[in-house]
């Protein structure tokens, strides 16, 4: 280390220790524009409603309601669930982070599983725990080896359903049996930023054990199904002394004039909504079919109940080529070395011409790749 270096302040070892969060990619390494399809953004844009709300939003140069009032007034009547067990945040990123800020520090645990979302990772080392991956279950969570991965120190466990990478759903009774053999003093975070993609009989059961127990936080946001990515709007709900904890740390003003006016709107037009998700499981269904055709070449896609698809290439054609071939193509997709699965592309439910061009172009550089 330079003089100047030591002479520097110096952040904690925790903190030199976080790899920063990554988005997914808008253009190509050479900066070319491309069709993002590596953020699950909604191919369908944002309510025509939301929109002209966010055009008459209160000016900005006064102050947002600090608690998102009607915001949670009217998550609190779609849902079933007492606006006082709600919390909004800076997109459901924040929320998630607190979370673990508020219940863990140096010598305490955070456990999830193997290829879930890397804000987990993050969030722990933020507080200065210490994070630990459960083993997975093809890809997917497995309830036994997170409960076996729990020690005195665990302090969080987050699990996302369904599941960012990899798409993977925990279903009803799996997450009741995770969460009733975890110690009470346990946090349990369920993390549903796509829960409005999944059928709604299959419903994991998170915000009953939420509203029910003590133990239980449940995220969701509204930048997937409701195509509200860019203004930033997530919200939380447990039981009440949790929520009253996460207030006392989150971002004063945390939801700006247009974000709250635009997410009211949204949540009033819930038929853009089931129109996204009735979307999506179309195209979804039809793109898998599509992919499914080539597992003679390797190709395989992993089962999703969100709004992308993890596809393994076990053959010929590498991941890393589908990624830059698809580049080449005209589109950017995600590419996850960095989660360990350089044999993975997460790409994300676009248009049907949008997938079937994807589909079409795996199928040529498979060939090609014998």
């Amino acid at each position: 280390m330079s003089v100047e270096m030591q002479n520097c302040p110096q952040p904690k070892s925790w903190i030199a220790a976080i790899h920063a969060y990554v988005p997914g990619k808008s253009s190509g390494d050479d900066g070319r524009p491309l069709i993002k399809l590596s953020a699950n953004e909604n191919p369908l844009g944002t309510s025509p409603a939301a929109l002209a709300a966010r055009e008459n939003a209160q000016i900005p140069s006064l102050y947002p309601d600090p608690d998102s009032t009607a915001i949670r007034s009217a998550l609190g009547k779609l849902h079933g669930i007492d606006p006082a067990h709600i919390l909004c945040g800076t997109g459901s990123g924040e929320l998630l982070t607190i979370a673990a800020s508020a219940f863990a520090g140096p010598g305490d645990e955070v456990l999830y599983v193997r290829y879930g979302f890397s804000l987990y990772e993050i969030a722990a080392r933020r507080c200065g725990a210490t994070p630990v991956v459960a083993a997975d279950a093809d890809y997917g969570a497995d309830v036994d080896a997170l409960l076996a991965a729990v020690t005195e120190q665990t302090r969080v466990v987050y699990l996302a359903n369904p599941n960012n990478p990899t798409g993977s759903f925990t279903r009803k009774t799996e997450l009741a049996r995770l969460h009733a053999a975890l110690p009470r003093d346990v946090l349990l975070v369920v993390d549903q930023a796509y829960a409005e993609y999944v059928a709604p009989e299959d419903d994991d059961g998170a915000l009953a054990l939420a509203a029910s127990t003590d133990n239980v936080l449940v995220m969701r946001t509204f930048s997937k199904a409701y195509g509200l990515a860019g203004e930033r709007v997530g919200w939380a709900t447990g039981a009440p002394p949790l929520i009253e904890v996460l207030n006392r740390i989150r971002g004063p003003f945390n939801t700006s004039n247009s974000a709250q006016a635009t997410c009211l709107a949204a949540l009033a037009d819930q038929d853009f909504v089931e129109h996204s998700r009735l979307h999506n499981a179309a195209e979804r269904a039809r793109f898998v079919d599509a992919l499914a055709a080539l597992g003679n070449h390797g190709i395989r896609p992993l089962p999703s109940q969100a709004n992308f698809v993890l596809i393994l290439f076990e053959g010929a054609l590498t991941g890393e080529a589908a990624y830059n071939g698809l580049a080449e193509r005209g589109y950017i997709t995600r590419w996850l070395p960095g989660q360990g699965l350089p044999h993975g592309l997460r790409i994300t439910i676009g248009t049907a011409e949008q997938m079937d061009a994807i589909a079409a172009a795996l199928r040529e550089m498979a060939e090609a790749a014998k």
